[in-house]
Order: C-alpha cells, then structure tokens, then sequence
C-alpha cells in the first residue's frame, strides 16, 4: 500500500511521515502534497499567540480539553524557536499537552522555525495543507510568541487568538509592536490576576482608536484562567462566531488564498537561503576586498 493510500485511510503513521517528508524538502513529500491538496478541507485553522509566559500552551491543552468534549478531532502544529546548533525544534512546556498523547482524536507536532525571520517556515505551512487533507475539524497552531511570529500567524490563520496576561506589560508591548490589529480574539489569561481589569481596559481603550468600519468584526475581549478551566466554552464560542462571520462575509476563501501567497512566499526565501549558504563565503570576501557592493552580491545570488 502507497503512502498516499495509508495517508487517505487515517493511518496516523502515514500522516507523520509525510510530514518529515515535507520537512526534509523531499520531492517525494511535494508530490504526495500535490496530491492531497485536491481533498476538501473542512478544518478551522486556529493560530493562537502571545508573548512567552502568557499561558499559550496550557491554553491550547484546556480548549483540546472542549473540543473533544464536542467530540471534534483535532491538531496541534507547535511552532518551537530551531536550536541554532541543531537545527532542531526545542520543545519547551510542550510537556503539558502530553496527556493527550493516548487520546486517537489528537494529533500534535512540534516543527522548528529552521531560521525563519518570521517563525513560520514553509515546511509548517506545508503541513497544515497536510493536516487539512487528513480531516481534522480543528488545526491550532501555536507559534514562539517572539520577533515576528505574531504579526505571521495572521497571514496563516483563519481565526488568530491573541494571549495576554496581566502583569507583564503586555498590553503596552502589544501596542508598540503593532500587533493589536492582528487579533480576532482577544484571550486575557491568568485573569485571576489582580491586574487583568486593567490590561482589559487596556486593550479596550486601543481596540476604539481602531475604529473598525460597520460590518466588519469586532474582536471580543474574553477572560480565562486555563489552569483552572474557567472562560473556555465562552472563548470556544467566540472562535465558533469569528468562523461563521469569515463563511458568512466570503472571507474564508480569501484567507486561504493569503496563505498560499504566504506560502509561496516563505519557500522563495527559503531558496535564497539555501543559495547564500552556498556562496556566502566567497561573496563576504568579494564585499570585504571592494570587488562588488552588497546589492550586487544580491543580484547574483538572484541571477543564479
């Protein structure tokens, strides 16, 4: 039986190999995509981040937590910061959705950024399309919550969670990094906090600078304390909202439009990449003796 005959039939072991496949930039693993990109995706991509510590992680256990209750299949794609050594994802407090692990209706996967400006390399946008085809209703992908994952994961999500906690200053780094527009739901974590009013009066006060014009949707500003299960259905429900106003508005098909030129994108500079790794060294040498300036080492990087 072919791999893409055991991917089609639910084998799981299918499913992960394919995605080492696209991982490693097999030719292999990209027929196999083209392939399965012909199947009907019914997921809801949901991209959920935040600054380190804000509870991402414990987050997105507590809402597999109601999904499956929903009897929901579901996947998680981690995107975890590369080991600048190995190349290789660092797991991190991945530890916490461990309990899942038994459980047939969950599927997680943690992926490395592999040098990635943005945090989401091409191979990671290459397995979500891997996880749509293999049918799961819910995808989250959940990135490092530095440099420039969030404002990525907007390109990449159909419903973007933004996770805040009180008392880090988040409300203040959120609004100097420009990545308040990029939420579709607001999640105030550890709201237990003495000083989540705060940072949701906060988050209010620059949510009406915006002025989003009529018709369009407005983020809802949800509560929760993940470790104790608290707010989850109420966010669950507004992500359930969110994703009927993308069907409703015809929005969802342009999202995913904006991820394919997303994609395409990451897997053009993924080749630049590959090509400097090549002939940084004589280029370098080249710019340091005054032979060539570096646009025109750029040229020829894109001229071969």
């Amino acid at each position: 039986m072919t791999l893409t005959e055991r991917f089609l039939q639910g084998d799981e072991r299918a499913l992960s190999r394919a995605i080492s496949l696209i991982e490693a930039g097999s030719k292999d693993g990209e027929r196999l995509l083209k392939k399965l990109r012909q199947q009907e995706s019914k997921a809801r991509v949901i991209g959920v981040t935040g600054s380190p510590g804000s509870g991402k992680s414990s987050l997105t256990d507590a809402l597999i937590g109601v999904a499956r209750a929903q009897n929901r299949k579901i996947a998680v794609l981690a995107i975890d910061p590369s080991s600048p050594f190995s190349g290789g994802a660092i797991l991190g407090d991945r530890i916490r959705m461990m309990r899942w692990h038994q459980d047939e209706g969950v599927y997680i996967r943690s992926m490395a950024t592999r040098g990635h400006l943005g945090g989401l390399a091409a191979a990671s946008l290459q397995a979500i399309s891997l996880l749509e085809a293999y049918g799961f209703d819910d995808i989250f992908v959940e990135t490092v919550g530095v440099g420039q994952s969030e404002i990525d994961i907007v390109q990449v999500a159909d419903s973007t969670l933004l996770v805040m906690s009180p008392g880090q200053g988040d409300g203040v780094q959120a609004f100097k990094a420009g990545i308040m527009e990029i939420a579709d739901v607001f999640v105030i974590n550890k709201s237990d906090n003495p000083s989540a009013h705060r940072l949701k009066r906060e988050v209010k006060a620059a949510m009406e600078l915006s002025h989003p014009e009529e018709g369009d949707w407005w983020p809802p500003i949800v509560s929760t304390i993940a470790t104790k299960r608290e707010g989850l259905e109420e966010l669950w429900d507004a992500i359930g909202k969110h994703h009927d106003y993308l069907k409703e508005s015809d929005k969802l098909i342009e999202q995913r439009k904006q991820r394919i030129s997303f994609e395409i994108s990451a897997s053009v500079n993924n080749r630049i990449r590959q090509r400097l790794a090549v002939e940084e060294d004589k280029l370098i040498e080249a710019i340091l003796s005054g032979e060539m300036s570096s646009a025109e080492a750029a040229n020829t990087l894109f001229e071969k």
